[in-house]
C-alpha cells in the first residue's frame, strides 16, 4: 500500500523539535510490507493542511499523521481530516470517559476545550490514548484512509504498538525484510563500482549504498509474501556481497564498529589497554559505551606531550626529537611502553596531527600512526586521512584504531 507520512505543527516545520516521529514510523511501515512514498510536514494551518491530505492521495491511499490532536484552538488535524474525507464531528463517550479519568488523577477539573480532544468523526476507528490524553483515529472513504496519532514520540510510539500496527496488519498483503551491512576502509563510490553489476540487474531484492563519517552502509531488502522468502532473499544477495567486498564487512546487523569490537573482546575474554595522544580519549570513550567491557578494558592513558610519553610509557627523548610525536617510531615504543605498563593482551597507540594547525609538506594534517600488539604480533600502521577538519579527523582516527584491532581479532 502506497503511504504517506503527514507531520501536523509549525514548531516542526521551523525545527523547534527534532522529528523523529516520521523515522519512527518509516521504519514500522516499511517492515510491514507498506511503501513509504512521501514525508510532508505542515504547519498549524487548516487549508494548507487540506492541500497536502489532497495532494498526498493522489499517488497514496494511505496517511499517517502525527500532531495536531490536542485541545487548543490551533490542534485542527482531526477537524480537516473530518473534513477531507466527508464525515461529522460526534461526541465519542468512551474517549469522554477517559478523560474525566485522566482529570480525576490529576485533581484537576475538565476544562471546555478538553471536551474537544473526545470528538470524533462518525465513521471513524479511534484508538484510546493510555500514556496521554489526546485519542487517535482512523477515518476511510473511497478506498482512501486516514490513521491520525498524536505528536508526542512517547504517546505515538506507544499507540502505533497498541493499536495501530494491529488494525494496519489487517492490511498487509506482503513483508518487507532487509539487513544493513557495515563497511570501513572503502568509499560509497568505490563500494557501487564493486557492486555496480548487481545494483543494475537489481529488482527484488533492492540494494542502497549509503556514506557515512568515515565509513558506509548497505542496506539490502526484499518484499516478498512471507517473512521466510523475503530473508532468504536477502541472505542470498548478502553472500553474493561478500564475494566482491567481503574484506570491508564488519557487521551484518548494522552494528557500529565499537560494538563489533567490544563483544569479540568481551567472547574471547581478551584485555585491552590504549594510550592516545592526537584523539585524546576517544578511543577509550567509543570502546567504554559498549555494555560489559569492563570485563576486558584495563585503561587508556591520554599522554599529550613528550613528557607525558617519556614519563607514562617510557617513550626515549631522542626518539621523540629526532622523529617527533608524529613518527611510527614512537608510536611503537609508545604501545611498548604499554604492554610493559599494563600486560594487556592486546595494546594500541595513536600518534599524530588531527589539526587544523601544526602541519608541514612532509607531516600534513591528517597524518596518524597507529601501534598495535596482540599476543606478541607487533604492527604499526601509518595513515594519511583526508583533512577535513579536527572533528573529523580524530573520529577517523579512532574507527581506525578500531579496524585495526578488530582486524587482529579475526
Amino acid at each position: 500500500m502506497k503511504t504517506a507520512i503527514l507531520s501536523v505543527g509549525t514548531e516542526v516545520l521551523f525545527g523547534q523539535i527534532t522529528n523523529t516521529n516520521t523515522v519512527y514510523l518509516s521504519q514500522q511501515l516499511n517492515l510491514l510490507g507498506f511503501d513509504v512514498m512521501y514525508h510532508y510536514t505542515v504547519g498549524d494551518n487548516s487549508g494548507r493542511l487540506a492541500e497536502m491530505i489532497e495532494l498526498a492521495f493522489r499517488d497514496c491511499d494511505l496517511i499517517i499523521t502525527t500532531g495536531g490532536l490536542g485541545p487548543t484552538e490551533d490542534d485542527l488535524t482531526k477537524e480537516t481530516v473530518c473534513q477531507a474525507l466527508h464525515d461529522q464531528l460526534v461526541m465519542h463517550e468512551p474517549s469522554l470517559r477517559a478523560l474525566h479519568e485522566i482529570a480525576e488523577k490529576r485533581g484537576r477539573p475538565m476544562t471546555e476545550n478538553n471536551y474537544k480532544q473526545a470528538m470524533m468523526p462518525s465513521r471513524a476507528t479511534v484508538f484510546d490514548n493510555d500514556a496521554g490524553s489526546a485519542p487517535g483515529f482512523a477515518l476511510s472513504e473511497g478506498g482512501k484512509t486516514v490513521v491520525c496519532m498524536p505528536g508526542p514520540p512517547r504517546e505515538m510510539i506507544r499507540m502505533w504498538e497498541r493499536r495501530v500496527q494491529p488494525y494496519l496488519e489487517k492490511s498487509q498483503t506482503a513483508v518487507i525484510y532487509y539487513k544493513t551491512l557495515r563497511l570501513f576502509g572503502i568509499g560509497e563510490s568505490s563500494l557501487e563500482t564493486e557492486l555496480l553489476n548487481l545494483i543494475d540487474a537489481q529488482t527484488d531484492p533492492t540494494i542502497a549504498t549509503y556514506a557515512k563519517e568515515g565509513e558506509c552502509s548497505l542496506r539490502i531488502a526484499s518484499k516478498r509474501n512471507s517473512l521466510s522468502e523475503a530473508q532468504r532473499a536477502v541472505s542470498e544477495m548478502a553472500e553474493q556481497v561478500a564475494e566482491r567486498v567481503g574484506q570491508y564487512i564488519y557487521s551484518y546487523d548494522d552494528e557500529e564498529l565499537a560494538q563489533v569490537v567490544g563483544k569479540k573482546l568481551i567472547k574471547g575474554k581478551i584485555s585491552i589497554s590504549a594510550c592516545e595522544s592526537c584523539t585524546g580519549g576517544l578511543f577509550a570513550g567509543a570502546l567504554t559505551s559498549v555494555p560489559g567491557i569492563s570485563e576486558v578494558f584495563d585503561r587508556s592513558l591520554v599522554t599529550y606531550t613528550y613528557n607525558a610519553k617519556m614519563k607514562e610509557l617510557a617513550v626515549k627523548e631522542e626518539t621523540l626529537s629526532k622523529y617527533t610525536a608524529e613518527s611510527s617510531q614512537v608510536a611503537l615504543e609508545m604501545v611498548q611502553g604499554l604492554k610493559e605498563k599494563t600486560g594487556s593482551r592486546i595494546c594500541i597507540s595513536v600518534t599524530g596531527l588531527t589539526g587544523p594547525g601544526g602541519g608541514s609538506p612532509e607531516k600534513p594534517v591528517g597524518l596518524i600512526y597507529i601501534g598495535c600488539i596482540f599476543d606478541g604480533r607487533t604492527e604499526v600502521k601509518e595513515i594519511r586521512m583526508r583533512n577535513v577538519n579536527r572533528e573529523w579527523n580524530r573520529h577517523y582516527a579512532v574507527l581506525c584504531m578500531l579496524d585495526i584491532v578488530n582486524k587482529m581479532l579475526e
